[in-house]
């Protein structure tokens, strides 16, 4: 499943005339609405508005010298559409990512090599003209001051080459894709062999599957999210006050009346000790009609692997 972010650091004050700032700006618009067409969601930052286009002038204040329908467009997905991926990041401030000698820590850059690096495809789309007129682009992981792992990341500078690209770009079409996607993405979880049989019972939509498939990929975090003596790290005690806690969290246990009346339901057969029974009434949630359920071992430790027994329709509806 293919996400694209825009390149925070292809805006760098790069601009001396409106003119060529305009076709810049159009050129990344006419790249959002490639994407759209391929279903594929292109992320911005939070604050893209605030970086410079012009010395001294951010985005904000350069979209005055566009036409209407171009400030409107452009503030708008900036500014509330979104998405943006610094709301659902995955790479850490601790992360040591640099690119050409320059730490790219807490950029679009730094956030895509991290994440292909994990098995999650997020691709940079840049302005041009600018520094980043290249792809790929070659970032450097930092396991340690001398241990790194580089990563080659597409850079998307045309729509042209964009849209050559989505089309030959395969994403998840089926159930079965699904199934075979989750464990790439999510090297760390054990599967059921059997755990999306419920699943496929039930007619494919794309959405949905990439909605369960955004819910793994966080499950998959949470459970690399400890250190060498087996504590939670600082990203895990996020992910788990953003995604485990709260009215809207993403995972949740059963309530207590649910375990009582639907504990046989509740009960998976152990993926890989066949004897034995677990218990799983934690779960992620995609509330589509009829509402989805992810279901998995609990609690989440270091050293025990978290295992996914179930994926298919809400199992608790009474």
């Amino acid at each position: 499943m293919l996400e694209l972010l825009v390149n925070d650091l292809s805006f760098h004050s790069q601009f001396s005339d409106i003119a060529t700032l305009r076709k810049s700006l159009g050129r990344l618009m006419q790249m959002k609405q490639t994407a759209w067409r391929f279903d594929v969601e292109l992320y911005s930052h939070r604050n893209m508005v605030m970086v410079c286009v012009m010395p001294d002038m951010p985005i904000w204040k350069a979209v005055q010298h566009l036409s209407e329908s171009q400030r409107r467009s452009l503030m708008s997905w900036l500014t509330k559409q979104g998405p943006f991926w610094d709301e659902e990041k995955f790479h850490s401030s601790d992360d040591y990512l640099e690119y050409s000698d320059k730490i790219v820590t807490d950029t679009a850059v730094g956030e895509a090599a991290y994440c292909c690096l994990r098995g999650r495809e997020r691709h940079l789309v840049s302005l041009t003209p600018s520094a980043w007129d290249l792809s790929p682009v070659e970032v450097k992981w930092y396991r340690s001051d001398n241990d790194f792992e580089t990563i080659s990341i597409p850079n998307y500078r045309r729509p042209d080459a964009l849209e050559s690209s989505l089309k030959h770009t395969s994403g998840i079409v089926s159930w079965d894709a699904l199934m075979q996607a989750a464990p790439i993405h999510c090297p760390h979880l054990k599967f059921a062999t059997n755990g999306f049989e419920e699943l496929r019972k039930h007619p494919f939509n794309q959405r949905v599957a990439e909605d369960l498939l955004r819910r793994l990929e966080i499950l998959e975090r949470f459970q690399v999210s400890f250190d060498a003596r087996g504590r939670r790290t600082a990203e895990g005690h996020q992910i788990y006050t953003k995604y485990f806690t709260g009215n809207s969290a993403w995972f949740s246990d059963s309530s207590d009346s649910e375990k009582n009346a639907f504990r046989t339901k509740l009960t998976f057969p152990h993926p890989e000790h066949g004897q034995e029974m677990l218990f799983c009434p934690w779960h992620g949630k995609v509330n589509y009609r009829p509402p989805l359920r992810i279901h998995f071992s609990w609690p989440i430790q270091a050293a025990i692997p978290c295992y996914v027994v179930y994926v298919g329709p809400k199992l608790t509806r009474r």
